[in-house]
This record gives structure tokens, C-alpha cells and sequence, in this order.
């Protein structure tokens, strides 16, 4: 009983292993990460992403086979490129007003994003909504 005892322990405290994401090819900044980009193997996580994670996400960074996808790696896909004219909407209350804006990064939905109002020449932060509309608050 002792011995089992011992032998659970040291199975115990041997490092867990896990399969981590790697890409099975290079996959460039931008680009949406497809099942077929991506495989799992066997080794110690890194950054501790899983498969359902990567799928459908868009590489911010060069990802290149052997190497692990981490979370900082991946991000929601842009619906807004860096110039683009964007509405621009500000709510509070009954208080709505709307105009039109450059949008100054790419940006995904629920991301914050530096826009020039085009009437005023004016910086402002919002947030990217899923239609593509950026929604500035106090």
C-alpha cells in the first residue's frame, strides 16, 4: 500500500503534458486560420490556446510550423481596415448623434479603435461593433 502510495506521488508530480496548436504552414499577419491550417501535438502548452480558439481567427503575426500559436498571436478578424470611413455614433440617454469618421488601425468587433471625425478633424476612441459601426461613450 505504501509503494502505491509513493509511486502515485511521483506520477504526480511529473510535468503534465498537453497538445499545443501549431500551423502546418506559414501562415502571414492577416490571414483567417482554417482547420486545415493548423494540427495538434503532443508537448508541453504554450500560452495555453486550444483548437476551437484558433479556428476562424486571424493571425496577427507570422505563424510558422513547429513553432506554437499563443494567445497574443491571434485576434478576432478585422471588419475595419486602417482609412476606412466608418459611422461613427455617440449615445447617451435620449442624446444621439451621428457622423462619419476615419477609422486610424484595423480593428474586430469589441475591439477600441482611434477614429478622426471627419467633420471636426476631432481624435476619439469607440468600440467596433459587429456591423462594423463605432460606438464612442464618455
Amino acid at each position: 500500500m505504501r509503494t502505491a502510495l509513493v509511486i502515485l506521488a511521483l506520477i504526480a508530480a511529473l510535468p503534465a503534458r498537453a497538445d499545443r496548436v501549431e500551423p502546418v504552414r506559414v501562415i502571414r499577419p492577416q490571414e483567417i486560420i482554417a482547420p486545415e491550417d493548423v494540427i495538434l501535438r503532443a508537448g508541453p502548452p504554450a500560452g495555453g490556446v486550444a483548437l476551437d480558439q484558433v479556428i476562424g481567427r486571424e493571425a496577427r503575426v507570422a505563424l510558422y510550423p513547429g513553432r506554437p500559436i499563443r494567445v497574443g498571436d491571434i485576434a478576432v478578424p478585422a471588419v475595419i481596415e486602417r482609412n476606412q470611413v466608418v459611422p461613427l455614433a455617440y449615445v447617451h440617454g435620449g442624446l444621439r448623434i451621428e457622423t462619419e469618421g476615419r477609422a486610424l488601425a484595423r480593428a474586430g468587433p469589441g475591439e477600441y479603435v482611434r477614429v478622426m471625425n471627419l467633420s471636426s478633424r476631432a481624435t476619439v476612441t469607440g468600440r467596433v461593433t459587429a456591423s462594423g459601426r463605432i460606438e464612442v461613450s464618455r
